[in-house]
This record gives structure tokens, sequence and C-alpha cells, in this order.
């Protein structure tokens, strides 16, 4: 591990910071909304922005790279987002914000793409592993970083603002004048969206619910917490919990992956989410009690998204999974674009309690399509090991991890 920190320290670094910024930045506008007066709605649509921003940027800027290089695209994203950040507070109007969010997730997305190649060039297959250990750990630990930052500052002015903006620019200093090479980009493969879903129903439907889930988690808490009168400390608190509760879980999940039916540990992670989303809506718990609630689901949200990349890659060949990957972060990316939307809509229906009636009835129905699907096929022998990816991740690093987490050592599934 020392190998890789001293080889891949400069893109680790810039990955903190500008996670930092990203984690900031979302949950900022959820507050700074409820003191600008912008209703529940209308915040609902700007944190939907940014995911569609991240979808299109996931099929736009490879293309760019292709044409101009990955050190041009890399800069102007990173000078785009800097800018936008700063811009934020001095347009405080919902359809301003809206049209930056969309922008900046565009931005966010080419910067991951770019900065992923980057490190999976700068490995070898000996280290790849670890490094994208490491490379994950940081995105977790930059977003409760973040959380604590909020609290440096009063949310109203503008200093909190500048903060994330200074942050992502100072990010792109160490891997820009990193010495490591800019790598090659390949054009992948990819893979009809009726030959996934024939491969895996399962894969397909349940990575559309838990990008809904992600993206309530990270687009809308900040704004359940304004909605709901908690203070800026507990708002932080409630958000770091989600994170560090998908950094605690992955890994002994990850565990159980690879040594039973996948399915069967979807299937309790969702009826375990949901309980605890459905009993935060009937016991009003105090806010210790919302810090556990946030750390089982976003224990659950974040393994589980994982688990459906590797059980849908036990059905593929090798040379498929790659297509595969890329086809289930689109499928990921349109249901996280309905998520804020639907979200909202609840919570001005139902008032904050919407905002955990939504995390629950999307994993109550993973966990229905989980058990059906349960009586349609056997479980197949497990032909992939379970590799760590956040789902904020691109297709290059979901690629590079599977890849490294290789086959696993159990005998070969039947065809």
């Amino acid at each position: 591990m020392l190998t890789v920190l001293r080889t891949t320290w400069p893109l680790l670094l810039g990955i903190l910071l500008l996670m930092v910024g990203n984690g900031m930045q979302g949950t900022l506008l959820g507050v700074r909304g409820k003191i600008e007066g912008i209703s529940t709605t209308q915040m609902s649509v700007v944190m939907a922005a940014y995911f569609g921003g991240f979808l299109l940027g996931s099929r736009v800027v490879p293309q760019m790279i292709r044409s101009v290089g990955h050190v041009r695209v890399f800069a102007a994203l990173g000078s785009l987002i800097s800018s936008v950040l700063i811009l934020y507070a001095a347009a405080p109007e919902w359809l301003a914000w809206a049209a930056m969010r969309l922008l900046i997730g565009f931005c966010f997305s080419g910067v991951y793409i770019t900065a992923e190649s980057w490190l999976n060039a700068s490995t070898s297959n000996e280290t790849r592993g670890q490094a994208l250990s490491a490379y994950m750990i940081m995105q977790m630990l930059g977003i409760i970083t973040a959380q604590l930052l909020m609290n440096t500052a009063d949310p109203a002015g503008y200093l909190l603002f500048v903060i994330p903006s200074v942050l992502v620019s100072l990010s792109f200093l160490p891997i820009l004048l990193s010495r490591q090479p800019a790598p090659q980009f390949a054009t992948l493969k990819r893979m009809s969206f009726r030959d996934l879903f024939a491969a895996s129903p399962l894969g397909c439907i349940g990575m559309f619910l838990m990008g809904g889930v992600f993206s309530a988690l990270f687009g809308m808490a900040s704004v359940w917490g304004s909605m709901k009168g908690l203070s800026v400390r507990e708002i932080s608190a409630f958000v770091a919990a989600i994170y560090a509760g998908g950094l605690l879980l992955q890994y002994p999940v990850g565990w159980l992956s690879d040594h039973g039916d996948r399915r069967l540990i979807v299937l309790g992670l969702a009826i375990l989410g949901t309980a605890v989303a459905g009993a935060t809506v009937l016991l009003q718990p105090g806010i210790w009690g919302l810090l556990l609630a946030a750390a089982v689901v976003g224990g659950v949200a974040n393994p589980v998204y994982s688990l459906l990349l590797a059980y849908t890659n036990d059905f593929l060949d090798n040379s498929d999974m790659a297509a595969a990957s890329a086809g289930l972060l689109f499928i990921n990316g349109l249901g996280a674009m309905a998520g804020p939307l639907i979200t909202g809509w609840l919570m001005s229906w139902l008032g904050p309690d919407g905002f955990w009636v939504y995390i629950a009835a999307l994993l109550a129905l993973l966990a229905l399509y989980t058990f059906y699907r349960r009586t349609r096929r056997p479980a197949p022998m497990l032909d992939q090991s379970f590799a760590v990816i956040a789902p904020s991740a691109t297709p290059i690093a979901v690629e590079a991890a599977l890849e490294t987490a290789g086959p696993d050592d159990g005998p070969p599934r039947p065809d």
C-alpha cells in the first residue's frame, strides 16, 4: 500500500479535495435554498439537474478527451466547476441554480472520467486493486470532511461558497503537475439494453431503483434536513453518517457476497433498509436515531450498488463485462435523475416524512423484485469477485475494478 500511495498520492489528494468541494455544494444548496425561500419542489429540480448533467457528461466527455486530450479537458472542466461554485451565491434563484447544477454535474462527470483514467494508467495490475480501494476511500472521506467544513461559517453568507471553489481549484494542482503521463483513452464497447436485460433483469431493475435511492441521499438529504428544522450542524452530521455507513459496510458485505447467493444478500439489505426507513417515519426519532438511520441506509445503498454489478457479471463473459457495466451505470443515472423530483413531490405532499417514504418504497420494491427473481432461476456459480465501487464511479473505474477483482476462485458457472 505504501508503494501505491507513493506513486498515486497526487491523484488521490486531488480526488479528496474534489470530493470535499462536491460534498459541500450539495449540502450547502439544500440549506441555502431554505434561507432564500426556494420551495421543496423547486429544490428537487435543482438537485435532479446535477444527475442529468452527470449522465450527459458520461456520454459526451469521452469524445472531448479523444479530440483534445486529457489535460485540456481536465483543466477546462475544473475551471468551470470553480466558477460555478462561486456563482451560486451571486444568483440565488432556482432556475439559475438548476442550470448551474446541470453544468457542474456535466463537469464533475468529465473530471471523474479523466482522473480515473489517469489512476488506472498509473498503476500496474498488481497494485491496481489497492489503488482503487484508496480511491474509493478518498471519495468517501472527502464528502465526510465536507460536512465538517459546513460548520465553519454562516450558510447565509458567501464564505461557504468560496471554500469549495478554492478547494476544487487547488485539487487540480497535484494532478496536473504529476509526472504521470496522460493515458490513452480507449472507446468502451457497448451492449444493447435488450441484451443487458436478458442477461440480468434484476441487475437492470435494481440499478434503476438504487439510482433513485442514491440521488435522494446525495441530493435531497440537506433539503429534508432544512424542511425538518435541523440545524446546520445536525444536517452535516446526518449527511456524513450516510457516507460513513457506506464506507464501513462495503467490505464486510463484499466478503459475504463472495461466499453465497448475492441475491439473498441484496434481499436482506433491502429489507433492512426498508425497515429502518419505515421505522423512522413511524417512530420520529431524535437526532441520534436519525444519525443511526442515515448510517444504516447509507450502509445499504452503497454495497447493494456493487452487489448488483457483481451479480450481473456472473452471467456474462469477461469480454462483455465492461460494456454491461457501462449500460448499468446509464440505467442507474436515469433512476438518479428521477429520484430528487419524486422525493421533492412526496415531501411537498407528506412533509419531511416523504423523504423516508420514498426510500422505503424503492427498497421495498427492490426486495420484492429480488424475491421474485429468486423464484425464476437458480443462483449462478460465482464467476466474478465483489468489487468495491462507489455509486459516483464512471465506467473507467468500474472496468478497472472488475478487472482487478477477477474471477471467483470457485468452480466455473454452468453454460
